[in-house]
């Protein structure tokens, strides 16, 4: 049941909200236990067969979690071992489903045995609330957990409106709001500002996001076929994902924020105009913000931060970073992505260590510091090929596209129009992983790409946009959205595969 579709828009949401402003109003604890039970059957509806594994490892955390703060005043040594228990059976859990596929066919391959493991079906969401109660249990140990209801606790885990794709939650965030039950209504400013983010979300991931998904699909598809992208067709095709990425999980996110504001209930924000960062550490502040946070608090600052020196904190970094590309999935390229980031963080910690310590490396640098969004942006999206890249060959090939090592083909449809064009760039048009005149022209591609621009650039993020502003734009782009949730089709969101 994703957010965009019609069950859920006009069955499941207003269900859920209606009984849950009758109970709020009478008995703020069924209130709760009503969103907990609406939340179950939300992920049931996927695929009823991962609903014991989400309601078994919700029993044993809040079991271990209770553990933990029993004995933690009377020995901090037994409390430390329930942890790592309680962290290592998580970590196991997930690692089976989402690694052993992946690490038993390399070793099979490695060691040329003829073998291969069948597929593990990733039951949706283990990322998110495996991280989200991970998170918990270390806080207990710490002493900073308050309460351990287990109505709150299991809608804490499993609320619908993160559970699927996130933003990961935080205890502090979630539980006084269970405790201290806000009665929403359709009168207030809390629904009206998340009806509008809401349909903003939606936009995103309707408009924007699925149409740029077709041109992204078609040319990444074309390359593990075994295509050869040329400069154009590469750099369109790299753009186009960049941009579906975004617009689909930031609009992904939106929707969470918005659909939990008309319950009265406050998400994080997860995301902060990230393409707008002026480096790379501004850009783990803008994107994925509770992710960044989480590797932070829960990984960085475990494995030592910044407390051992320069040396072990850019190795601290790296390897923090690594983890996080192997947490969005099992393959080499989510570990080269993260790699990449890794390296791009340690180099712009070192850079800031120069600047403040030289005066004339200061001073140039805010003489060119013009360049560095445009320097960012450009790290980002390279980065990115590797994140969507079927396999390294595939990276590789469309690294050597971007920089222009392919050819600089002309796309049939400008050669159409300027047919001058082809005698200025070696080919004469056709760039056979296009999709002209399949799912969208080149042409319009290059204009969608420009609007995305403006729209990226030139406007704030969502959440911090005016709520008659938002109406006004979704009341706007109303007719395209109710075309799109009828006849659009449901597409899912990217973030669903990790």
């Amino acid at each position: 049941m994703l957010f965009n579709s019609v069950e859920f828009i006009f069955l499941f949401f207003p269900i859920v909200f209606l009984a849950y402003v009758y109970l709020s109003k009478r008995q703020p604890g069924w209130a709760i236990a009503w969103l907990s039970l609406a939340s179950l059957f939300f992920y049931s509806w996927w695929d009823i067969s991962n609903l014991p594994i989400l309601l078994i490892s919700i029993a044993f955390n809040f079991y271990i979690g209770k553990s933990i703060n029993e004995r933690r005043g009377a020995s901090k040594r037994q409390a430390l071992n329930i942890l790592r228990l309680g962290i290592v059976l998580n970590l196991l859990a997930l690692g089976y489903y989402k690694y052993a596929h992946f690490l038993a066919n390399e070793g099979f391959r490695l060691f040329d045995v003829a073998l291969s493991v069948p597929h593990i079906e990733l039951p949706i969401g283990i990322s998110f609330f495996t991280f989200t109660q991970i998170a918990f249990l270390v806080d207990t140990y710490r002493g900073e957990v308050d309460e351990c209801n287990s109505v709150h606790y299991s809608l804490f885990v499993g609320y619908f409106p993160h559970l699927i794709a996130g933003p990961i939650l935080h205890h502090k965030e979630m539980m006084p709001q269970f405790k201290n039950v806000v009665i929403p209504s359709v009168f207030s400013d809390d629904f009206r500002n998340g009806m509008s983010i809401f349909l903003i979300g939606l936009a995103k991931k309707l408009l924007i996001a699925d149409s740029l998904g077709n041109y992204a699909n078609y040319f990444f598809n074309g390359v593990a076929s075994g295509g050869t992208p040329t400069f154009f067709d590469s750099a369109t095709g790299v753009l186009a994902y960049t941009f579906q990425l975004y617009f689909d999980f930031s609009g992904y996110s939106d929707m969470a924020v918005g659909i939990s504001l008309m319950l009265g209930i406050r998400l994080p924000i997860n995301f902060n105009s990230p393409y707008k960062a002026k480096n790379v550490i501004d850009f783990w502040r803008r994107w994925h913000i509770t992710l960044s946070r989480f590797l932070r608090d829960y990984l960085y600052i475990a494995l030592g931060g910044n407390r051992n020196g320069a040396t072990r904190r850019y190795l601290n970094l790296f390897i923090t970073m690594l983890l996080g590309g192997l947490w969005h999935g099992a393959g080499w390229t989510f570990l080269l992505w993260g790699a990449l980031h890794g390296i791009f963080l340690a180099i712009n910690h070192f850079w800031r260590h120069l600047t403040g310590r030289f005066a004339m490396l200061g001073k140039a640098s805010s003489a060119i510091s013009w360049i560095y969004v445009p320097l960012t942006f450009i790290s980002v999206v390279l980065a990115w090929i590797a994140f969507r890249a079927a396999s390294l060959a595939d990276f590789y090939s469309v690294l050597r596209g971007v920089c222009g090592l392919n050819g600089f083909t002309l796309p049939s449809q400008i050669v159409a129009i300027i047919p001058k064009a082809s005698s200025w760039i070696e080919g004469r048009g056709v760039v056979p992983l296009l999709a002209d005149g399949t799912v969208m022209g080149f042409v319009e591609l290059i204009i969608l790409l420009l609007i995305v621009s403006c729209v990226t650039w030139c406007f704030k993020n969502s959440n911090d946009m005016s709520t008659n502003r938002r109406l006004l734009v979704a009341v706007m782009l109303a007719p395209l959205l109710i075309q799109k949730i009828f006849f659009g089709g449901d597409v899912e969101f990217l973030y669903f595969q990790f």
